[in-house]
């Protein structure tokens, strides 16, 4: 694996320039391939991660040693880890994508009009789709498939810890794009932690149609303030738990809980935790204790306050994504309060009422506008696979082209076939 973190910026413009080349090339190509190659190239990238399986972890051994000496939070270096589990799962990934229908080419609608033309309207590559994202070699593969299945040529530059595990994984792509005969250079790793490769990505109109920047509020707000290029925002995870007045015990317990806890380190992680006013002291004094008893820091508004384990939240911890196991609560009046502090405070990601009344989970549903809003349901389900796609190349948090979970469907856009019979415009 070749680093050129120590290179010029003219050198890093140029190696840039010549990935931009080979990807438009590829592109090309991949547009036009069949169904059943694309297939085998993500049949047989899956099947490379079980048979390479040592190597890859050794990989990321490597990573998660760099990690650590850069003083990476917990959270992050669970981001950052591979496990055999975790390898598998990725591989379940690439053959879930796989599987999936082959979206190029699929008839959106179709209609006649009265002169005698038949439109109809189909799914076409983006071209080529430029991914920044940061520590999670997962989403090495869930990006190169996803691009691949759609058509699409992609220009990976994953986070600096992530280096090696990322190379190890594109390493198995690029063999199945081969072993299928599609062009390798299909998928593409910037192979150095240099932060001038990231804004010569930003800027290659030329050669790049799209950017999706994921990760934190830093990242995506560098994308957007340099990005030429046009770009799917991936904005942090501000995610709500709303525990409303007519909220299941048990319910709310389970969930708050799997919400916060399953891993913190991801985007789907809830953030904040809100508690109608009549809950205080049931079962939302439950929720703080149980999550004060998991380990999680509870910042808490001045009502509950005096609850053991929770200690005072600040305006800054409102609308912040903590990544680890913090949470900020606080207590609403009613559903109107709750639906006032998300609008102010959140990121437009995904959003949890737990209640057992279905008017004030229409009342939610219709009056927030995040990408994604859940009723008794984790936050941490805001991922691509569990939503039947796969895998996922980010949550879109922006209201153009896409939106919520990316995935193969989501990175083409269309065009119109229109068919006559010597049919001219009077």
């Amino acid at each position: 694996m070749q680093d050129l973190t120590h290179d010029s910026t003219d050198d890093i413009a140029r190696m840039m320039a010549e990935i931009g080349a080979r990807a438009k090339a590829a592109a090309a190509i991949l547009a036009t391939s069949s169904a059943d190659d694309k297939r085998r190239a993500l049949d047989e990238a899956a099947r490379l991660i079980g048979a390479r399986a040592t190597d890859i972890l050794a990989a990321n051994s490597q990573d998660m040693a760099f990690g650590r000496q850069k003083g990476l939070s917990e959270a992050m270096l669970d981001r950052l880890e591979l496990t055999p589990a975790r390898l598998d799962a990725i591989a379940a990934g690439l053959r879930a994508v796989a599987a999936q229908d082959d979206p190029v080419g699929a008839v959106i609608a179709q209609w006649d009009r009265p002169n005698g033309l038949h439109i109809a309207r189909v799914r076409t590559p983006l071209g080529v789709i430029g991914v920044i994202y940061e520590s999670r070699p997962n989403v090495t593969a869930d990006a190169g498939a996803l691009c691949l299945k759609s058509g699409n040529a992609v220009i990976l530059r994953g986070g600096s810890e992530s280096l090696h595990s990322s190379s190890a994984l594109v390493d198995c792509l690029r063999a199945g794009l081969l072993a299928a005969g599609l062009p390798e250079d299909a998928v593409q790793l910037v192979p150095t932690r240099d932060r001038a490769a990231v804004r010569a990505l930003l800027t290659m109109t030329e050669f790049v149609d799209v950017i999706v920047p994921r990760g934190g509020k830093g990242l995506v707000g560098l994308v957007q303030a340099e990005a030429r290029v046009p770009v799917f925002a991936h904005l942090e995870g501000i995610c709500h738990v709303y525990i409303d007045a007519a909220a299941d015990a048990e319910k709310a317990l389970r969930v708050t809980l799997n919400a916060k806890t399953r891993r913190t380190g991801i985007c789907g992680a809830a953030e904040c935790l809100l508690i109608h006013r009549d809950l205080t002291e049931t079962i939302g004094k439950d929720v703080i204790a149980a999550l004060v008893a998991a380990g999680v820091e509870v910042r808490g508004c001045a009502t509950l306050q005096s609850l053991p384990g929770v200690v005072p939240a600040t305006e800054a911890d409102w609308g912040h994504e903590f990544l680890d196991m913090i949470i900020a609560a606080r207590v609403v009046d009613d559903i109107d309060a709750a639906i006032a502090h998300i609008r102010q405070y959140g990121s437009h990601h995904t959003e949890s009422i737990l209640t057992e009344d279905e008017g004030a989970a229409a009342q939610f549903f219709s009056q927030l506008d995040s990408a994604i809003l859940m009723h008794n349901a984790s936050t941490q389900f805001a991922d691509g696979g569990e939503f039947g796609m796969g895998g996922e190349i980010g949550i879109a948090t922006g209201k153009l082209h896409a939106r919520g979970p990316v995935g193969a469907e989501q990175l083409t856009s269309f065009k119109y076939l229109v068919t006559g019979d010597g049919t001219i415009r009077p």
